[in-house]
């Protein structure tokens, strides 16, 4: 049996954590086999974040007529 010099030197490594907003610290997102969304966090939360910090093009109009 032949061995490739790559797969003695390969290490197994765990996928390094992107970096996250201080506000969703401990958030992390799945999908099951079957296409589900498993989250760490509420949705409700998370559209919460999302409203505050993220601007939608689409809806300016209404936060100017506020």
């Amino acid at each position: 049996m032949l061995i490739n010099s790559n797969q003695v030197n390969k290490k197994k490594s765990k996928p390094k954590p992107a970096d996250l907003h201080k506000d969703l610290k401990g958030f992390d997102l799945k999908i099951d086999p079957f296409g589900q969304m498993e989250s760490t966090l509420p949705m409700s939360e998370i559209n919460d974040f999302l409203n505050d910090k993220v601007d939608d093009p689409k809806l300016r109009h209404l936060r100017e007529e506020e």
